[in-house]
């Protein structure tokens, strides 16, 4: 399924298959259109598919990438893990955890870094950048390096030190910008047509937002080419939340998956919930917030893609919900606890939602649900501070006898 063009989101003009974003007659966003498939045996497909590496690279042919470059970081095919304990504690009968923290950077990041570092050096691109809230700065900053590429990096200048100190390390050149996300993002915009490099969010976003739909294919894949019932997924600008389900679509079209596309649930901080609170008033649109919250790799205040989260929400029965710093620290500790998975906030927040609906009963017992966890937890490791006790004592078995009860020591 070869890329045919980039194609206008809304009045569907087509363009070259070249570094743009945005459509000159109206300004919608592009993403790529491919090819119409020739008639493939879904059975050979799917031969070819298992066939292929542990790594994104496995699904080439629904990816607008002529081949898989070399070198590069084997992103992708992270594990899918049934949590059975959270399940019972929420009520459920079957949870499953697809754990990207699995990733070289450990974040969702490598995979649409991967695809977009790929098209760059397609087209001619020595210089890789980006806009990030912390990991696509980690992403962008470790392919290029594996890559021999020159990457320029810009983050808001409060973001986690974890994060800052996981993309300096790789040699990039790192810009921290006095603002939130959105006003670095509008810089990177700027800067975009004053240089010549493939911002991969900017002017490389219609490929990069491919890389997304790589989480969907591997999920059914795990789940033996069945579909789950229903995602609940983080929303930051909305790209991921919408490309899972157009990876299950493509699926659906090829022959390799068949059923109705999943209930879609998305995740937002209630600090910078513009998906949310739209969806809460009914409207179709998003309205701009500043940020103010711990999850600062979700906190874009003016989603790109939030109009087209919402439609999918709304034609799947699902929702977006948003949660507090509060309930954010208990999503995280409830993972930790319940599955041996530490991560981050936006982690928090989608394991907070998940909880959420299980608490209102909006997930049918029988539902076999899917919950993305996008990043690592020590990523963000000041939200764990003040969540656990630790006993101090004296090297001695008196000492520890004096502190010890019940609940810390085992019968």
């Amino acid at each position: 399924m070869p890329p045919e063009s980039l194609c206008c989101k809304e009045c569907k003009t087509d363009y070259q298959l070249d570094a743009r974003y945005v459509c000159e007659r109206c300004f919608g966003p592009l993403e790529v259109a491919y090819s119409p498939r020739a008639d493939t045996d879904p059975d050979e497909l799917r031969r070819r598919i298992q066939a292929g590496p542990h790594s994104i690279w496995r699904y080439s042919d629904f990816l607008p990438v002529a081949a898989p470059p070399r070198p590069s970081l084997p992103a992708g095919w992270t594990p899918l893990l049934r949590a059975d304990q959270l399940a019972e504690e929420l009520g459920l009968r079957e949870v499953w955890i697809k754990n990207d923290a699995a990733n070289p950077t450990h974040s969702f990041k490598d995979r649409v870094v991967a695809v977009a570092l790929a098209r760059a050096r397609e087209l001619g691109f020595q210089t890789i950048a980006c806009a990030s809230t912390g990991n696509l700065a980690n992403a962008v900053a470790a392919h290029a390096a594996a890559a021999g590429l020159e990457s320029y990096v810009f983050i808001p200048a409060d973001l986690e030190e974890q994060k800052v100190l996981a993309t300096g390390v790789y040699g990039t050149n790192l810009v921290s910008v006095r603002g939130n996300y959105d006003d670095v993002n509008r810089l990177c915009t700027e800067l975009s047509a004053e240089h010549e490099w493939a911002f991969v969010n900017i002017n490389m976003r219609p490929y990069y937002a491919e890389g997304s739909k790589t989480l969907a294919f591997e999920t059914a894949e795990q789940l033996g080419f069945e579909l789950p019932d229903r995602i609940v997924c983080p929303i930051a600008s909305g790209s991921l939340f919408t490309k899972i389900a157009r990876g299950f679509e493509e699926w659906r079209e090829a022959g390799l998956i068949s059923g109705s596309l999943p209930v879609f649930n998305g995740a937002q901080a209630a600090g910078c919930s513009p998906v949310a609170s739209a969806f809460e008033a009914g409207e179709n649109f998003c309205r701009p917030v500043k940020p103010d919250t711990i999850a600062k790799s979700l906190a874009i205040g003016n989603p790109a893609d939030g109009p087209y989260a919402l439609d999918l929400a709304r034609r799947t029965q699902g929702g977006v919900d948003s949660v507090s710093d509060d309930e954010i620290r208990e999503g995280i500790k409830l993972l930790a606890r319940s599955t041996g998975i530490f991560t981050e906030t936006a982690g928090g927040v989608t394991i907070a939602v998940l909880a959420q609906l299980a608490g209102r009963g909006e997930i049918g017992y029988d539902e076999r649900v899917v919950a993305y966890i996008t990043g690592e937890g020590l990523k963000t490791l000041d939200c764990a501070r003040g969540t656990f006790e630790r006993l101090e004592i004296e090297p001695t078995v008196d000492s520890f006898d004096s502190v010890a009860t019940p609940a810390t020591v085992p019968a």
